[in-house]
């Protein structure tokens, strides 16, 4: 039976304010990243997190972002390589103190936001990310765009590199996901959503926003837990992949 996991990006609340629904997605995922504080979350969202992922059996991934909270970690931030380098293993780091105290182990590494994005097709800054990752542990896997620089970086360090591919994201020709400056960035439509993932998943290929077919390779997919009903469309994915004979597994 083939199989995919299911990520999402988790623990974003920070203080008094609450984002997302992460009781309610965490049984319907595989795999967890969960904010580091530099874009959201706090030491106590972070522990509870963790806690929440271990309940579940959810593999537990550290998120780290550009030191931008204002922004959501969305915001690009003119940095140099050692400089995000610093940051990173910082961030897995503070992470991994709380997966340590809860008596697992941190499965992977998954940068956030505009550190993603510029990672994808920035070599130095993919360098500096994919080192940080394997200076920590070797055993760490890396979450990376599909065919992206942040994906042949991190195959080039020895990690195993898990491509990623978005649930309601649409693609440009190159493979890169659209801006979310452009009103057409994020498929609303969950049926939309649903499809391209199984496209991706089964065949190995997406439509981009401009009508062109872009191969990629699928390990994992990522569904947003901010969004307006998360829970129900993983629920709604999760039955179509297993209608389509997909098990949803991080192993």
């Amino acid at each position: 039976m083939k199989s995919i996991d299911l990520n999402a990006d988790l623990g974003e609340s920070f203080g008094p304010y609450r984002i997302g629904c992460d009781d309610e997605l965490m049984p319907l995922i595989s795999s967890a990243n969960v904010a580091c504080g530099f874009h959201a979350s706090d030491p106590t969202v972070m522990r509870a997190t963790v806690q929440l992922a271990v309940a579940a059996g959810v593999a537990i991934g550290a998120h780290p972002s550009y030191p931008d909270r204002q922004g959501f970690g969305r915001r690009e931030m003119k940095m140099k390589p050692d400089e995000v380098y610093d940051h990173v293993v910082y961030q897995i780091g503070a992470l991994r103190g709380f997966v340590d105290v809860a008596g697992v182990a941190l499965h992977h590494v998954k940068p956030h936001g505009a550190l993603y994005n510029v990672a994808a097709v920035d070599a130095e800054m993919a360098k500096a990310i994919a080192h940080a990752v394997k200076d920590v542990s070797t055993g760490l896997k890396l979450y990376a765009p599909s065919g992206s620089a942040l994906a042949s970086m991190g195959q080039a360090c020895g990690l195993t590199v898990c491509h990623e591919v978005f649930a309601d994201r649409r693609y440009e020709a190159d493979g890169t996901l659209t801006p979310r400056s452009r009103p057409d960035a994020v498929l609303h439509d969950e049926d939309e959503a649903c499809e391209q993932v199984l496209q991706m998943v089964l065949e190995g290929w997406v439509i981009a926003r401009t009508g062109e077919r872009v191969e990629l390779q699928a390990d994992t997919v990522c569904l947003h837990g901010d969004g307006p009903n998360p829970a129900g469309f993983a629920r709604r994915l999760r039955d179509r992949l297993e209608a389509a004979g997909v098990k949803v597994s991080n192993r």
